[in-house]
């Protein structure tokens, strides 16, 4: 059993939705006020005690920030506080590094396990890089969503066991855009696990978009950042080839996608995010694979906007608190 804080007036002013754009967000009625605030996000997580939203909302408002949304979740009888905020500041009267060092005053006061603050408009972008196979339609999906603007990263390369040819539509997009993309040929034997931690040394995490090649233990604990992968939600009764015709033949009504991160128990790790649709005796296996791509390729988008918002926290060994 759990419970949620509900945090209002005990913080400051809440200034609207987190969901408009804050790259030129002007405080209502103030016309001395700075022509423009930024937008912050801090997620924080350390053992519960009195006090702690209290701090937080002390810390921005000390500096003149305003909080504009705040979510906090207390597990009942388990002595822990994970919150994730979002306010508006004036940069020019709190610096960015001052900013990290309030911060870092209230995680050693409260011996947090994690405390990570993020302005999007000053602080670098996310490095990802991306491993694929054969099938196109998660990678097309986040080239695409990179593309418009929603997927607020740096794609530093595309990594694939699968050759495209000079006329595939995935490689004049990436030649377009500078994107490289490096064809690793992986066998049982070599899964050229080396040659990636090479290619992915300067990335902040990793997706798999629908990487057909188990990573090792070994990948995982070099690597030493999260890795995010995507697949159907036909485990773990329809495994092996072709999983799409064998739950087809059997008649499911219910199929589904699962994001979650890479450990090395084989798709097992946290997860962020599950989505699922109903089929039924209408559908082909046309269809039916249809709404299974669909699924995973929006599974997989929300999960990654998730991760760059700093909307999820590890919770206990293999669960995740997503804000």
């Amino acid at each position: 059993m759990t419970f949620t804080r509900r945090v209002s007036s005990c913080f400051s002013q809440f200034l609207g939705s987190a969901n408009r754009s804050f790259n030129s967000y002007k405080l209502p009625g103030d016309p001395s006020s700075s022509p423009s605030l930024t937008y912050g996000i801090h997620i924080f997580h350390c053992p519960d005690e009195v006090g702690i939203v209290a701090k937080l909302s002390e810390c921005i408002a000390s500096r003149g920030g305003n909080i504009l949304g705040a979510d906090v979740f207390v597990p009942q009888n388990k002595n822990v506080f994970y919150s994730r905020s979002e306010f508006v500041f004036d940069p020019v009267r709190w610096p960015r590094k001052q900013m990290d060092e309030d911060f870092l005053k209230l995680s050693n006061m409260f011996s947090a396990v994690r405390s990570v603050v993020r302005v999007p408009a000053l602080d670098p972008k996310f490095k990802m890089a991306v491993l694929a196979s054969k099938q196109d339609h998660c990678l097309v999906d986040l080239l695409y969503g990179w593309q418009e603007g929603r997927l607020p990263v740096d794609i530093t390369c595309v990594i694939s066991n699968h050759h495209r040819g000079p006329n595939n539509n995935v490689m004049h997009f990436l030649e377009r855009n500078g994107i490289p993309y490096h064809y690793l040929h992986t066998t049982e034997e070599n899964k050229r696990e080396r040659e990636i931690l090479e290619l992915v040394l300067n990335t902040d995490f990793l997706v798999l978009a629908r990487y057909m090649q188990v990573l090792s233990g070994q990948f995982l604990r070099t690597y030493g950042k999260d890795v995010i992968n995507i697949h159907h939600g036909l485990l773990p009764s329809f495994k092996g080839g072709n999983p799409c015709k064998q739950a087809f033949d059997a008649g499911v009504k219910l199929i589904g996608a699962t994001s979650h991160f890479v450990t090395e128990e084989l798709d097992s790790g946290p997860i962020i995010e599950q989505m699922v649709e109903r089929v039924s005796h209408r559908d082909n296996l046309q269809s039916f694979v249809q709404k299974s791509e669909n699924l995973e390729k929006q599974c997989l988008a929300k999960a990654l906007r998730w991760y760059c918002e700093l909307r999820m926290l590890p919770y206990e060994e293999n669960r995740t608190v997503v804000f």
